[in-house]
């Protein structure tokens, strides 16, 4: 889009974005206060454009939660329960191990695992899962625990969030998840999730994984009781963090879900709302290199169309997940590969799977047509490229 068919009152927020010049905060809420959403698709687009091409990346993975009970009552959660509750589960190593398997059979490239704060599990049951599951086959990457879950786990082994880390990551752990930020404004948190962990505890859980060498990624969960300050607030310290490690792969905007929990929102995220926040990650998070459509939480169809709003990511197959359509999701459990490559390839853009880190392991050409069917029958292997190594 030209500079010259740009509304007046964006025209300097796109000059900046055309230049690669880094957003400040009063831009980021000029942009949420705007509602013009052709102009946000057509800057989130430039950015896109400028990180990753006209290329737009799905995983094969597997979701597994090895137990909802959980010591925390954090008022937007519809997944915990209490050990009194009669539909809590707690998943044995060996169970956890099956689903491993199963999922290597659909061809599933990472394990994403979090569970609740566990009020009884002793700190041996969590390297002993990573030891399993790293064993059923070394190649399975394991993406486990949010940062609130790593400092249970520090509690529970008596050692400090750095040793923790190490201790798990010599059992297997190879990437943290970014699940638990929610809103960093202590207000916030205050109302949505009281007795979870600060802002800057979650932080410093991903500063000190990212300065052992680690890898996460990182989310908001927005359109509850936060304002769009709020919002840019949370996008700034994510910011920071990022300057300072570089050790973010991904930002996953998350919209709020507020059938099942103590928390009811009159007008839960809209369709604009998710595009115009996904849309303005993608200007305002000049550092990072992948910006996810999460589509269990705004279903395929949406997700899609967030790849014109500065997404170039669809997150993955997911075979199964509890925590969003416990709060009242309607999304299907997954979507096949052939879904996703075909989900990426209407929008014009070129489908890359990718692994954990969002390194790519394979890049669909344009002639290739994706098999269809169940999550055991995946698209066969025709390949633009084959990048496995990079």
């Amino acid at each position: 889009m030209k500079l010259s068919r740009q509304p007046s009152e964006l025209r300097d927020i796109f000059q900046k974005v055309e230049a690669g010049a880094r957003l400040d905060g009063r831009d980021a809420e000029r942009l949420f206060a705007s509602k013009d959403l052709n102009a946000l698709a057509a800057m989130a687009t430039l950015a896109r454009r400028r990180k990753n091409g006209d290329r737009a990346s799905y995983i094969i993975n597997g979701y597994i939660n090895y137990s909802n009970y959980c010591i925390l009552s954090c008022q937007f959660c519809a997944f915990a329960r209490k050990k009194r509750d009669a539909d809590g589960f707690q998943l044995t190593v060996e169970e956890m191990a099956q689903k491993a398997r199963a999922a290597l059979n659909v061809g599933v490239t990472e394990l994403h695992i979090v569970g609740g704060l566990h009020p009884s599990l002793p700190f041996s049951y969590y390297t002993g899962m990573l030891e399993t599951l790293k064993a059923v086959d070394p190649r399975l990457r394991l993406k486990c625990f949010t940062a609130i879950e790593i400092l249970h786990l520090a509690w529970l082994a008596k050692k400090s969030v750095r040793e923790t880390l190490l201790e798990l990551k010599a059992a297997g752990l190879e990437s943290l998840t970014g699940g638990g930020a929610e809103i960093f404004r202590k207000e916030v948190r205050s109302q949505i999730a009281r007795g979870k962990e600060s802002a800057e505890e979650y932080l410093e859980v991903h500063r000190t994984w990212h300065q052992l060498g680690g890898r996460s990624t990182c989310t908001m969960l927005y359109g509850h009781v936060e304002s769009l300050a709020d919002r840019v607030d949370h996008l700034d310290h994510l910011r920071q963090l990022q300057d300072e490690t570089h050790g973010f792969v991904g930002f996953v905007p998350l919209a709020y879900h507020p059938e099942n929990n103590g928390i009811p929102v009159e007008h839960p995220p809209s369709g604009f709302d998710s595009l115009r926040t996904i849309a303005i990650s993608r200007l305002y998070l000049d550092n990072f290199d992948h910006i996810t459509a999460y589509w269990v939480g705004l279903g395929l169809r949406l997700a899609q169309v967030a790849l014109n709003y500065g997404a170039d990511d669809l997150h993955g197959t997911i075979l199964e997940e509890h925590i969003f359509h416990m709060a009242g999701a309607k999304t299907p459990q997954l979507h096949t590969e052939a879904e996703m490559v075909k989900a990426i390839r209407e929008t014009g853009l070129t489908p890359v799977q990718r692994d954990t880190f969002y390194q790519p392991i394979k890049v669909w050409n344009s002639e290739a047509s994706p098999a269809t069917g169940n999550a055991a029958a995946a698209p066969a292997p025709i390949l633009e490229e084959n990048l496995a190594s990079a």
